[in-house]
């Protein structure tokens, strides 16, 4: 298994960002999410994926957030999308897919808990999939996935999946007891049948690829285990994709990006009780100059 570390890091960097590079140069990445009772936490995904060097993001929400969205994060542009009983819709069926096709990554599934709902938006994209784009699943896009390795298949080696321990028993079929207990063959049996990198969170994050790469960051670090964590490490995830690295290297660097950004809020505020979006202030400094 390769760890995360500082000989791998120095011999996998990132795509560097050039001294003339433009916003269209570092990548755009359409954010797809929010839910009624959740609508911030998708602010937390489009940021963290300009804090790790994107140059543009866009975020598809529900119509009703988006001035609330449009005037807390005025960096991004907003897409409003239907809602039903306070969860989002694909809306008109070319909309989400015209939008994906003109972005390097869509990150879909942060804010979201309704399974169905989310399944409705992996339908609507994996039925005209974007051949540049990269897709990074999470939270209810990940645990409602286990059905839809058909409709993913367009996405294969284009495919980032970021469950933790009860999303990923959702998406194996696995009980949760499970997955904590021995982890490692479920992520890499998912890995090989959705064409993914799968990265299983946890204390000790494990990432799979579908040949069987196994990759280990061990955070030391109780406080990431807070409400948004999640949505920041996969904007994270998108918005290095963007940038144009594949997706073990993106992945990989978001999962180290994101641990160590926790020990840095660990050591100024206190090793618990830091917020998810204390982290995205770290993540600059951490880069690779």
């Amino acid at each position: 298994m390769i760890e995360i570390d500082a000989a791998w890091r120095a011999a996998n960097p990132l795509p560097p960002v050039q001294d003339d590079s433009t916003k269209k140069s570092r990548g755009r990445v359409l954010v797809i999410g929010g839910a009624q009772r959740l609508p911030g936490a998708i602010r937390l995904t489009g940021e963290a994926a300009l804090r790790v060097g994107a140059g543009r993001v866009r975020i598809a929400t529900l119509q009703s957030h988006v001035a609330l969205l449009g005037m807390a994060f005025p960096e991004a542009g907003i897409i409003g999308l239907p809602e039903q009983d306070g969860e989002l819709t694909p809306g008109p069926s070319d909309l989400l897919v015209q939008q994906a096709a003109v972005h390097n990554a869509v990150v879909l599934g942060s804010g979201m808990a309704d399974k169905d709902a989310a399944a409705r938006l992996i339908e609507t994209l994996g039925r005209s999939p974007a051949p540049g784009t990269a897709l990074v699943l999470d939270a209810a896009g990940v645990a409602c996935a286990r059905t839809l390795c058909d409709q993913l298949n367009g996405y294969t080696g284009r495919l980032v999946l970021t469950p933790h321990a009860g999303e990923m028993a959702a998406l194996s079929g696995r009980s949760e007891e499970e997955v904590v207990a021995d982890g490692t063959p479920i992520a890499i049996e998912v890995a090989a049948r959705f064409g993914a990198v799968v990265a299983l969170k946890g204390p000790d994050t494990v990432i799979a690829t579908p040949d069987g790469t196994l990759m280990h960051y061990r955070s030391d670090c109780s406080g990431l285990a807070t409400a948004g964590s999640g949505d920041v490490l996969a904007g994270m995830i998108g918005g290095l994709l963007a940038r144009g690295a594949d997706p073990l290297l993106a992945t990989a660097w978001g999962v180290w990006l994101h641990g160590e950004a926790g020990h840095a809020c660990a050591a100024k505020i206190a090793p618990v009780g830091f917020l998810a979006r204390e982290l995205l202030l770290e993540v600059p400094g951490l880069l690779p100059r």
